[in-house]
C-alpha cells in the first residue's frame, strides 16, 4: 500500500497545526530530542490568543519558546518529569514545575490519570510501510501519543532510527504532520572525570565481573566508571539502561560491551532514551544490536531482577546518616528528578548477583564558596529520592559501604567512615545527639 497520499493530506505548516490548541489545554512535548522545536515556536507565536495552556516535557535542551515568551505564565505553564540543566534554570526562575514520579510509572500515569489534549513530537521521516520512528524518545513516547486526543508529528531527518518495540507510530494514528529545516541534534557534553570521580570508579570496578549487565547514570562519574571498565580486563558486559550515554559507546569501541552473556535479551543492548554526542546517535542509528524499549519494560523491577549480575551505578546529591538518598534537590531547590534510580535500586537488589551503587563526591562548594559535606546528619527540606529501606552500596572517594541489613548505628558508622575526614567529628557528634551512635564505636 502507498501511504504517500495520506501523508500529503495530513501535511500542515507549523502555524496551521498549532491552531488546534485551545486555552486550558494540556500539551505534551514528550522528551529530549523529541522536542518539537518548530511547533513550539509556532505555538509561542499564538501567545496572546491563548490562556492557561499547560505543557509537559522532560530532559529538554531548550530554549522552550513558549516559556521564554511568557514570563508571567498567564498563557503557558511548563512542567517537567525530569529536569535537564536548562529546565533546572527555568525552575530557579519559577518557570518550570516538577512532576514527582518514578520513570517506570510515567506512561501508566498517562494511561490511567492524565489528559493529553495535544501531543507534539519530533520523529524520523515516514518509511515505505507508513511508520515514523520515535527514535531516542522511545522510552516514553508511544504511551503519551496513544493517550492524546490530537497527535502532531514534526519530521526531523537528523534523528537516528532505532530498533526495538513500541518504537514506531503509524500514519493512521497521526492527525497532522509538519516538515521543516532542523539544525544539528543537540549534544550532551559530559565534563572530564575529576580525580574524585576516578577514585570512586576505582572503588566500584572490583565489584563488576565478566558478563555483568550495566546501568549507568549520566555525568562525570558514570563516564569515569565506563572508561575504567574499558581498561580493566573485564569482558562481555551487557547493557540494560534507562539512558544510553557515551560511556556505553566507549565500552563498545573498546570491545568490552558485547551483550553476549545477557540472561534476558542475548546479543541485545537495551535502553529507553538516548542522550549524548553525535557519535552516540550515529552508533544507535539503524543498529540491530541495540534495542529501544518503553521504560515500563526497561525500568520494571521485575524485569531488572531477572537479569543475572545486574550492576546499577547512579549518582546523588547527598545522603543522610540514616541512609536516605537525595538525588533531586539541594534543600528545596530543584535539581533534576527521581528518574529511574529507585527502579534500578529495587531491581538490582532482586537480581542474582546484582549490586546497586549510589555515588557522590564527599564534599561540594555552594554558591557562596563554602565547602560542605554531602553526608549530612539528617535532611532539612531535601527531597528523599530513595528511602533508607532501599539503600545498598554508597560510594565516595573515601570508600564503598554496603548498608543492606545494617542498623541505624551501623549505618552511621559506615557512612561517617566514607565522609570527608574534615567532617567526621561533627557527624559523630550529630549521630550521638540523634541516638544512632554506639558508645563503643569510637
Amino acid at each position: 500500500m502507498n501511504y504517500l497520499s495520506e501523508y500529503k493530506s495530513k501535511l500542515r505548516t507549523a502555524e496551521e497545526a498549532v491552531k488546534i490548541v485551545k486555552s486550558g489545554d494540556w500539551v505534551d512535548y514528550v522528551t529530549a530530542l523529541g522536542m518539537p522545536v518548530l511547533l513550539d515556536a509556532a505555538l509561542a507565536g499564538r501567545r496572546d490568543e491563548l490562556k492557561d495552556v499547560k505543557i509537559r516535557g522532560n530532559l529538554l535542551f531548550g530554549p522552550i519558546e513558549c516559556v521564554e515568551c511568557d514570563q508571567t505564565q498567564e498563557h503557558f505553564t511548563y512542567h517537567s518529569w525530569h529536569c535537564s540543566s536548562y529546565e533546572r534554570k527555568l525552575a530557579d526562575r519559577g518557570l518550570c514545575f516538577y512532576i514527582p514520579m518514578i520513570f517506570r510509572n510515567v506512561v501508566p500515569y498517562y494511561r490511567h490519570f492524565l489528559d493529553v489534549n495535544v501531543a507534539m513530537m519530533s520523529v524520523t521521516p515516514m518509511d515505505r510501510h507508513g511508520f515514523f520512528n520515535l527514535s531516542t524518545s522511545t522510552g516514553v513516547a508511544k504511551g503519551i501519543l496513544d493517550k492524546a486526543d490530537v497527535v502532531i508529528l514534526e519530521i526531523n531527518d537528523k534523528l537516528p532510527r532505532v530498533h526495538g518495540f513500541d518504537e514506531v507510530i503509524h500514519i493512521s494514528e497521526v492527525d497532522m504532520i509538519v516538515e521543516g529545516v532542523h539544525g544539528p541534534l543537540p549534544e550532551l557534553k559530559l565534563p572530564e572525570p575529576s580525580p574524585e570521580d576516578i577514585t570512586i570508579a576505582e572503588h566500584i570496578v572490583p565489584f563488576i565481573k565478566n558478563g555483568s549487565a550495566l546501568q549507568l547514570g549520566i555525568g562525570g562519574m558514570p563516564n569515569a566508571v565506563g572508561r575504567m571498565i574499558a581498561d580493566s580486563g573485564i569482558k562481555d558486559l551487557g547493557m540494560h539502561t534507562e539512558l544510553c550515554c557515551d560511556a556505553y559507546l566507549h565500552l563498545y569501541e573498546s570491545g568490552v560491551l558485547t551483550n553476549r552473556k545477557s540472561s534476558l535479551q542475548r546479543d541485545k543492548g537495551v535502553f529507553g532514551i538516548a542522550l549524548g554526542s553525535q557519535p552516540l546517535y550515529d552508533w544507535i542509528n539503524d543498529n540491530p544490536s541495540l534495542h529501544a524499549c518503553p521504560l515500563e519494560y526497561v525500568n520494571s523491577s521485575e524485569i531488572i531482577g531477572n537479569i543475572d549480575d545486574m550492576v546499577s551505578i547512579n549518582s546523588c546529591i547527598s545522603v543522610d546518616l540514616y541512609g536516605q538518598v537525595c538525588a533531586e534537590s539541594d534543600g528545596t531547590r530543584h535539581i533534576s528528578g527521581t528518574g529511574g534510580q529507585l527502579d534500578f535500586l529495587t531491581g538490582a537488589a532482586m537480581s542474582k548477583g546484582g549490586k546497586a551503587f549510589i555515588c557522590m563526591k564527599s564534599t561540594y562548594t555552594n554558591h557562596e564558596g563554602v565547602r560542605k559535606s554531602r553526608i549530612v546528619p539528617t535532611f532539612n527540606g531535601d527531597i528523599v529520592t530513595s528511602p533508607r529501606s532501599q539503600s545498598y552500596y554508597v560510594v565516595t572517594e573515601y570508600g564503598a559501604v554496603n548498608l543492606v541489613g545494617r542498623s541505624t548505628w551501623e549505618r552511621a558508622e559506615m557512612l561517617i567512615s566514607i565522609a570527608h575526614p574534615d567532617y567526621r567529628e561533627e557527624l559523630i557528634a550529630a549521630a550521638e545527639k540523634q541516638h544512632i551512635w554506639r558508645r563503643s564505636n569510637k
